[in-house]
């Protein structure tokens, strides 16, 4: 069996897993770590010895076994050992080999958990790249350019915050599982942005990021109930990260240089992607409260019903961001609209909406927006024939990322506009 198969398989069975030794050791943290150990043991026994007929099984007793090291090897030893001791007994229980039975899903609950209020954003992240996809710490790291150590500490000292907040791996209750649900539909929107266009580092894209985000987004739709409240709304996710995705062939040329989407050629696409993304939007999009989530896949399925930039029904992603905007008023969707009013009613229109936007949100001063605020005002300047107040914002937004591919576009249309050899 390929090293692919097994990895899909370890990260689809990876919640499960950890879920079980929870339910019946009630440590979370002790737990996890054990898991991590039985996946690293997993992916090297199964593409040699093959899959196991249980696998989940085969995954619970090596945790079992890794969860009575760890719990020996703390510095409570004789109170641990205890521990250990009944813990080496349930290994032999029957009921216990098997693990939980194949109706119990335990993906959502580990979400909630992970995305605990006590964290903070970055480290609800981390942990559900960790506990709920199965990455391992140097993966993590990798992804979002930190050292091992660093993310090492980072997830270390959420599992801390989650014993101290006295979390419990128990569903949430009525009162706050809305706003638990929230905040790991942002946590795993977070993950897919970083994958689509990194923070940092010389590479536009992580796929491994993306895919991931997709998964579990996919997971954790399929862990609700077609009626529950959140369902349309997680499909939405589910749909904007498909339709986004289906543009990444495109937007990369053959020198790994990127192409802005009125350039991508759209043969390219995957097809694939934008029929399921339009299936699940278009399923849930007359259900009732139309959400964030669901606007923006409506939006992306704008884009993706064009055959041709010129053929993009402007107005329509117009009115449909200023309903989002209405929704979710953050600096990114914001300078959305404004490209969109430029698309839609010329740039004269959209230099003159930035314009009130800065004055009422100061989108150009703040250093999270101030980048991308300079570029869709260079963009502006560009259409309406500046070339030179055009430039130099693109290379003044140049100097305001660290992506080394978004550098390197910015530079190259400020280049186009005002040749070096004529500065």
């Amino acid at each position: 069996m390929s090293g692919a198969i097994v990895e899909h398989l370890l990260r689809a069975e990876a919640p499960q897993v950890l879920g079980a030794l929870v339910r019946r050791f009630g440590q979370f943290d002790i737990a996890e770590d054990a898991v991590q150990e039985a996946l690293l043991v997993a992916s090297r026994a199964w593409p040699v010895d093959g899959v196991p007929e249980n696998p989940r099984g085969w995954l619970i007793r090596i945790g079992y076994r890794k969860m009575v090291d760890l719990l020996r090897s703390e510095q409570a030893r004789r109170r641990r050992e205890q521990e250990a001791g009944l813990a080496e007994v349930a290994m032999h229980e029957p009921a216990r080999l098997a693990g939980p039975p194949p109706a119990t899903d335990d993906s959502l609950t580990l979400l909630l958990l992970c995305c605990h209020p006590a964290l903070s954003t970055t480290s609800q992240v981390a942990l559900t790249l960790r506990a709920v996809g199965g990455l391992s710490t140097a993966e993590i790291a990798h992804a979002y350019g930190a050292t091992e150590n660093t993310m090492g500490t980072r997830i270390s000292r959420a599992k801390q915050q989650l014993a101290r907040a006295g979390a419990r791996f128990t569903p949430p209750s009525d009162a706050d599982r809305a706003s638990r649900m929230a905040a790991v539909t942002q946590v795993l929107y977070l993950i897919f942005n970083e994958g689509y266009t990194t923070s940092s580092g010389d590479e536009l894209t992580r796929v491994d990021l993306t895919h991931e985000a997709i998964r579990l987004t996919r997971m954790l739709r399929d862990t609700l109930p077609p009626d529950d409240p959140m369902t349309a709304e997680v499909t939405g996710l589910l749909a904007l990260m498909l339709l986004t995705e289906s543009r990444q062939p495109a937007r990369t040329g053959d020198d790994g240089e990127l192409v802005p989407l009125e350039d991508q050629d759209r043969t390219r696409w995957d097809a694939q992607l934008i029929g399921e993304g339009t299936a699940l939007i278009d399923s849930v999009w007359h259900r009732g409260e139309v959400g964030p989530y669901q606007l923006q896949a409506a939006i992306a399925a704008v884009h993706a019903a064009a055959a041709s930039p010129e053929q993009t029904d402007w107005p329509q992603i117009a009115a449909l961001y200023l309903w989002l905007e209405r929704l979710a008023p953050t600096a990114p969707v914001r300078l959305s609209r404004v490209v969109a009013v430029a698309k839609a009613y010329g740039p004269n229109r959209a230099l003159a909406l930035l314009d009130d936007l800065n004055r009422r949100h100061h989108l150009d001063q703040d250093p999270l927006t101030s980048q991308r605020e300079r570029a869709v005002r260079a963009h502006l300047l560009q259409m309406t024939g500046d070339a030179p107040a055009a430039a130099a914002l693109y290379r003044e937004a140049a100097t305001l990322t660290v992506n080394q591919v978004e550098q390197r576009y910015l530079h190259a249309k400020a280049d186009h506009l005002d040749p070096p050899a004529h500065r």
